[in-house]
């Protein structure tokens, strides 16, 4: 069975063609976005996107909440994930100023986006092949559907330059990207038709020498609860 033929994908279909639409053309109009050239998902850079000021800010902030990550159904001792992670406060004041950068960028209505999680990699640390959106016949498809529907674009600013690893890898792609500070990377999870995009698999390699921070901002097919 073909993602165009399961039941599950069709219910937010329609939203995620039309955030995906909405987002694309805006992305195409700002001069200072560049998109990654590849037919098979959209995927679009924006260099210095926060400051070198503002990431050192926000690494602090990421220092104070990070814990071994999990991925729903995962936790940190099944290696899958074994980065920190943890949300930052949403309603700091500096967490919305970069919130409503990242909304007027995309023009996606902000309740539609999650709250800004931060990640720190340390040595031998990593993210292994994964989508962002969410799988059917998993312990968590219910529940986050339910509050927001399916995952529509992802955003994520990488918060320095690491020593050696660390790259964001589009395996399906042979796409390799080096974390540079300041700058974001966006992608459509879904394709143009609305169906979640199987090429979007993507993971965040170990980091061999440094520590390498992200943030990332995950937007639904509809408001977020």
């Amino acid at each position: 069975m073909t993602l165009a033929t399961k039941p599950e994908f069709l219910k937010d279909q329609p939203n995620l063609r039309k955030v995906g639409k909405e987002v694309r053309q805006r992305l195409a109009d700002n001069p200072n976005v560049w998109k990654v050239p590849t037919d098979k998902a959209e995927i679009f850079a924006v260099a210095d996107f926060m400051t070198a000021e503002e990431c050192a800010r926000m690494i602090t902030m990421i220092d104070e909440v990070a814990r071994p990550s999990t991925v729903f159904d995962l936790s940190y001792k099944d290696g899958f994930r074994t980065s920190y992670s943890g949300d930052v406060d949403p309603y700091h004041p500096f967490v919305k100023m970069i919130d409503r950068r990242l909304d007027d960028l995309m023009g996606i209505e902000p309740s539609f986006g999650e709250t800004i999680q931060g990640q720190r990699y340390m040595p031998g640390q990593e993210f292994k092949p994964h989508h962002d959106w969410f799988h059917p016949n998993t312990s968590y498809w219910e529940i986050e559907t339910s509050r927001g529907g399916q995952r529509a674009w992802t955003a994520m600013v990488y918060l320095n330059n690491v020593e050696e690893g660390g790259s964001t890898d589009f395996t399906d792609l042979g796409m390799s990207i080096e974390p540079k500070q300041g700058v974001l990377l966006l992608w459509n999870n879904a394709d143009e038709g609305g169906l979640p995009n199987p090429a979007t698999i993507h993971a965040g390699r170990p980091v061999v020498r440094g520590v390498k921070y992200v943030i990332t901002k995950w937007y639904r097919a509809k408001k977020w609860r």
